[in-house]
């Protein structure tokens, strides 16, 4: 399976990063199966650095391989998957022992929706037939040493202003 990783540099290694603010599944190394999302997310990080070139950056695992592995999997959005969600981003604390995580992203086209189900405004089942509504992306969450071992490293396509 191919997977991708927008970045403002190659990164032929990925490591279990920390982020500086609370990610869908935790900490680790975030991909996708949509070349056109890492994409963006590369021109978005260059406009707010306001920096002219970053990478997206081209992976293959074998998918056989997550057998191996401890495996949270949503199929799209859930009362699990949006609990789940919640928790990672909201929770002080919150840890999960899962080596790979894959599902929906929370972006933020639709995190007003989980705004909402946070303060109470919409019910979890208003919630889920929302975020239906939209084409969400995938993403994979690598967030173990372990799991990154399945990572291998093919290319960086460059990505310019």
């Amino acid at each position: 399976m191919k997977v991708y990783h927008g970045s403002l540099e190659v990164v032929e290694h990925p490591m279990i990063l920390r982020p500086n603010r609370k990610l869908d599944y935790g900490e680790g190394f975030y991909t996708t199966t949509s070349k056109k999302q890492a994409q963006e997310w590369v021109e978005r990080r260059m406009f707010e650095r306001r920096i002219t070139s970053g990478y997206v950056n081209v992976y293959e695992f074998d998918d056989q391989k997550l057998q191996e592995l401890r495996c949270l999997i949503f199929t799209g959005p859930s009362k699990e998957w949006a609990e789940f969600v919640m928790e990672n981003r909201t929770k002080k604390g919150f840890s999960h022992s899962y080596d790979i995580v894959y599902g929906p992203v929370a972006n933020d086209r639709v995190y007003l929706q989980f705004g909402l189900y946070e303060s109470g405004a919409i019910g979890i089942e208003t919630l889920i037939r929302e975020l239906k509504t939209y084409k969400l992306v995938d993403q994979y969450l690598f967030h173990t040493e372990k799991a990154l071992t399945i990572l291998h490293f093919i290319e960086a396509s460059k990505v310019e202003k």
